[in-house]
């Protein structure tokens, strides 16, 4: 029973130091108006203060989980929170831009270090058959930590300003930092590694400019970056760099990535899961956003706590997800959560609406939540166990670059597509509305839409570009103003449809992809792994208690 409530223990501390981790990511997007303004930071600047940081914690999860293997798991974890929590605090004592960016930076690397590291710990200290249980937990402090971020970064941000979305990393790094070296034990394995260091420079590498490309194809239009290079090119270079990396992989005695994952058709198919996943989640989350805030005016409180439904229903189901998973494994499970997640996407374009309040969506939400509470734990339960217990590190490292890959994949890929429909359907209904004007004002008109199509989705963060002429009478201004805003309403709700199709056909996708999963026996009845009640990697790894 003490063993038991020890392992608990664990899992809480893991659960924090991952919160800030994770809150992160979301919590600083809110606070950008303010921190423009703060650091007289152009726009450039401040997207920079979000995408550095996402670009270097993606590109160093795989190194980050090999090193966990290295020096063991715990020992990363608190270097990693002790290195997030010194960036957080030169975050919010930055003067300058260049100031900022330079330690969000070192964020990405604190935050790379530490995550990988909370599934090996899990997998280690839980007996097989309550591993999922102790991931549904976990899960669902993963889904509160994405969600939350939105009215978090709203509340702190207009109560104490903009600082403090970094300063309230300190207390939890430092209580994390404690408490792991109290209870969480120092698992190291058996084995002896050796750090492949040309995997490390061209995985690193790769994935860097990849993300670069992906991040920043939607500001440049997908055309020419600087002296005549594109991102096409950028991103080609990237997947080049990525394919030489495997080779060299094949090749390699202790690779970074070992192929040995790979054979396992479950573990491939959870690292293509995540990937879906996450491409619909981050999707869903964008579009939705600027829908609630810019088309309906909505506060970036206001709309973050329009998200409570999806928050509490994943709350709530992950543990009994995670539980169901060590009863009956995680196939059917994970194959329902993936169809009720796309009932809800698709449950919150339908609804969508220029007359849509809070409530119009709850329903939509709830079932989205549901969904995604059936999903997470079933997923790296699955992926977990279908790692051998020595690579556990590697496994978790690229099952976590996967989550961030399809995250950036989603926010840029339906990004682009939202902003090539909006500029379609905000034409058509200019083109429309222009009948209703007097002849003199439909060619200012339609040229001012003309130049706010192309602005792309600047124009759905509330920056339109059409500007009503001055001199005009009061009635006709007036009547300019409601059909401008009539225009971009109904063509951003047109727009919706096809961007969150994809995300949904993802998901569908992957239901089906689970039918090729084997259903596997329940989980105190193998023994492939360890024997039931015993932790899953004893037989492969030395765990010491300080």
């Amino acid at each position: 029973m003490a063993q038991s409530r020890r392992h608990w223990t664990t899992l809480a501390v893991l659960c924090l130091g991952t919160f800030a981790i994770l809150l992160d990511s979301t919590i600083v997007n809110v606070a950008l108006p303010s921190l423009i303004t703060g650091l007289h930071a152009s726009l450039d600047e401040a997207l920079w203060v979000v995408n550095a940081y996402l670009l270097v914690f993606a590109a160093l999860l795989i190194l980050a989980g090999r090193l966990g293997d290295l020096f063991g798991p715990r020992r990363l974890f608190v270097i990693g929170l002790a290195l997030f929590a010194v960036s957080s605090a030169l975050c919010g004592a930055a003067q300058t831009p260049a100031e900022l960016i330079g330690a969000r930076i070192l964020q990405g690397v604190g935050a790379a270090a530490l995550t990988p590291q909370a599934l090996v710990i899990i997998q280690s200290v839980f007996p097989r058959e309550r591993m999922g249980s102790a991931l549904g937990v976990f899960s669902s402090m993963v889904g509160l930590a994405a969600v939350s971020g939105p009215v978090l970064g709203g509340i702190i941000t207009t109560e104490l300003g903009w600082r403090w979305v970094f300063y309230v990393n300190l207390p939890i790094a430092a209580a994390g930092i404690a408490l792991s070296y109290a209870v969480v034990p120092d698992i190291r394995t058996n084995r002896r590694h050796l750090l492949d260091l040309p995997g490390v420079l061209l995985g690193s590498l790769g994935l860097a400019v990849l993300l670069y490309g992906v991040i920043e194809g939607q500001r440049y239009s997908w055309g020419t970056v600087s002296d005549g290079v594109t991102i096409p090119e950028i991103t080609a270079a990237g997947a080049v760099i990525l394919a030489a990396f495997w080779l060299w992989e094949r090749r390699h005695a202790q690779p970074l990535v070992p192929g040995v994952l790979f054979r396992s058709r479950t573990f491939a198919i959870m690292v293509a899961l995540s990937v879906a996943t996450q491409f619909a989640l981050q999707s869903m989350l964008l579009v939705n956003s600027i829908n609630l805030q810019s088309v309906l005016g909505f506060t970036a409180v206001h709309a973050g706590l329009t998200g409570l439904p999806l928050t509490v229903a994943l709350t709530a189901v992950a543990p009994f997800a995670g539980r169901l998973t060590d009863r009956i494994g995680g196939k059917y499970v994970l194959m329902a959560g993936m169809t009720v997640f796309a009932l809800g996407v698709a449950g919150v374009v339908t609804v969508a609406s220029a007359h849509a309040t809070s409530l119009t969506f709850a329903p939509a939400l709830l079932v989205a939540g549901l969904g995604m509470g059936m999903i997470f734990a079933p997923l790296a339960t699955m992926g977990m166990r279908a790692a051998p217990p020595q690579l556990a590190g590697a496994a978790s490292g690229v099952l976590n670059t996967g989550r961030q890959l399809g995250a950036t994949l989603g926010g840029a890929i339906s990004g682009a597509v939202l902003a090539t429909t909006l500029t379609d359907a905000m034409h058509s209904r200019a083109l429309s509305a222009a009948r209703q004007l007097p002849q003199a004002a439909r060619p200012g008109f339609l040229a001012g839409f003309a130049h706010s199509a192309s602005s792309g989705l600047e124009v759905g963060r509330g920056q339109a570009a059409v500007q009503i002429p001055r001199g005009l009478p009061a009635a006709l201004a007036a009547r300019l103003e409601g059909i401008i805003h009539d225009v971009f309403v109904h063509g951003y709700l047109a727009a919706m449809r096809p961007t969150m199709a994809l995300s949904i056909g993802l998901l569908l996708a992957g239901a089906m992809a689970c039918l090729l999963l084997p259903r596997h026996p329940a989980p105190g009845k193998a023994g492939a792994r360890g024997q039931a009640g015993q932790p899953a990697a004893t037989q492969t790894v030395t765990t010491t208690a300080e």
